[in-house]
């Protein structure tokens, strides 16, 4: 070998060294980057001519795509799971366990204390008002629990808006990156940088809607989700949504008052089992607006039609005739059955009985539509309204089955079911934690490796000084040349 070609070696050997000591740094500086992807050095051997040495190929950016891709429809279904368990512990928390004195079963429980105590002492103006208390206290614990149902809806309601301007803003992203991806390929740079900003977008809209991602030529990805749609083939879809900021509990994608999305102006399913976009948070806000929540509406409305029936009843309340209102009412009038959507955000104390709103609290005791107070010591009407709240019947509505049950009994029949969905969700929350937490250690154990990479370091340094020690002995061979 000529000391040309000896120093030409060294030399390639010295540039290699150099280079894949910078990957190695950054490897092990971007070890916990989210998106980044482990990079590795192409070499081949080169003969030019009388010359060998080493050849730089480029850079070779190690990912596995197919753990990615499973650790991102994972990431997905946590973000949904994470929103129904989160919409159940709420709820449960609002209707309150009975340990809870503040819980809509313990209202109960001390409105029926009072109908009793009151009954054994009808002469007792304080007892009486301590029932109107409880009743006005019951009222608004089912009032209470719906204003936080609605507030849940608008808060999803909300929400959706800003992933969906949050999603847009990705796939453009992904458009542009695609296109610099390919830019930079074709002129033969290093697009490994770009390809690190593209996983980390993909991977937030991957927690929005759980996405595949499928490769095209010149180093772009296209985008479908699991529901068929497609975000990026090329272009990036426009997603549209409009927000009402305030929800009702009149209100519902069906009769047209909530807006659901488009793709490309082509209105699309939002339902959580067959909608374009299912799976991920944006989903999961859905089906906590137009399914969880409204569900859980017409369940406590079922409540609070019961509790109203069973003293709206003349057979109860002599004085009160056919549509009267009674005990409870629909913003002060009588329950019409035909308008049972959201009755628990209306329900209301009668005002002939509440001091509050300028009623008698004697009225209790006496009747809704009496006009003085009776004989004192006559406990009739409170025995009946306590047989009233204690007598088993079918509800009129509801998911409660067709067994008689008590106004007790009710409650408890929803606290229960309000509970078991909490712990369910919990349940498929911690599966698909785990479930997420293992994939993503997969990814993490696929990527760069410390230990490793300090390794390649030591065998760099050995290769650098190797071909420094080259260098050096083909300058001290020159020098003699040049003293003869």
């Amino acid at each position: 070998m000529s000391i040309s070609g000896a120093l030409n070696n060294a030399m390639s050997g010295l540039r290699a060294a150099g280079r894949a000591s910078e990957l190695v740094s950054s490897n092990i500086s971007n070890a916990l980057t989210p998106g980044y992807g482990r990079r590795m050095l192409a070499l081949s051997s080169s003969t030019i001519g009388d010359f060998g040495g080493v050849r730089v190929d480029g850079i070779t950016r190690v990912v596995n795509e197919s753990i990615a891709q499973d650790r991102r429809l994972a990431d997905a279904r946590n973000a949904e799971a994470t929103m129904v368990a989160d919409f159940f512990t709420k709820l449960e928390s609002v209707m309150g366990t009975p340990d809870d004195a503040f819980s809509v079963s313990a209202r109960m429980s001390s409105f029926e204390s009072g109908l009793i105590s009151a009954a054994s002492r009808s002469d007792a103006p304080e007892r009486l008002s301590r029932v109107v208390s409880d009743a006005r206290s019951l009222a608004n614990s089912l009032k209470e629990a719906s204003s936080s149902i609605q507030d849940a809806r608008s808060t999803a309601d909300r929400q959706i808006a800003v992933e969906v301007r949050q999603l847009n803003s990705a796939l453009e992203q992904v458009e542009t990156l695609n296109s610099q991806i390919t830019s930079v390929q074709v002129r033969g740079g290093d697009n490994a940088s770009l390809l690190d900003q593209r996983q980390q977008v993909v991977d937030r809209i991957g927690a929005m809607v759980p996405v595949r991602s499928v490769p095209r030529d010149n180093g772009q990805i296209a985008l479908y989700t699991e529901g068929g749609a497609i975000l990026i083939d090329g272009s990036a879809a426009k997603i549209e949504f409009e927000a009402v900021n305030v929800v009702t509990p009149y209100q519902s994608i069906g009769n047209g008052t909530l807006s659901g999305l488009t793709i490309n102006g082509i209105p699309i399913r939002t339902n959580s089992e067959t909608g374009a976009l299912r799976g991920g948070s944006l989903s999961g806000h859905f089906e906590v607006r137009d399914e969880l929540a409204p569900q859980a509406q017409t369940e406590i409305d079922a409540l609070a039609r019961d509790l109203v029936e069973r003293f709206q009843d003349p057979a109860v309340d002599t004085t009160l005739l056919p549509g009267d209102a009674g005990l409870f009412t629909d913003a002060g009038a009588a329950f019409d059955p035909l308008d049972e959507v959201g009755l628990s955000s209306r329900l209301s104390l009668n005002a002939a009985v509440d001091p509050a709103q300028g009623g008698e609290a004697y009225r209790i005791r006496d009747g809704m539509n009496a006009t003085s107070p009776g004989n004192a010591g006559d406990a009739t009407l409170l025995n009946a309204l306590k047989s009233a709240l204690n007598t088993e019947r079918t509800p009129a509505s509801g998911n409660f089955g067709t067994g008689a049950l008590s106004a007790i009994s009710l409650v408890s029949t929803l606290s229960s079911g309000f509970g078991a969905s909490r712990t369910e969700s919990e349940q498929y929350l911690s599966f698909t934690s785990a479930r997420l937490t293992e994939l993503t250690e997969r990814q993490l154990a696929d990527g760069v490796d410390t230990d490793t990479e300090l390794q390649n370091l030591m065998l760099l340094e050995r290769a650098y000084a190797a071909n420094a020690r080259v260098v050096e002995a083909v300058d001290e061979m020159m020098q003699t040349i040049m003293r003869l």
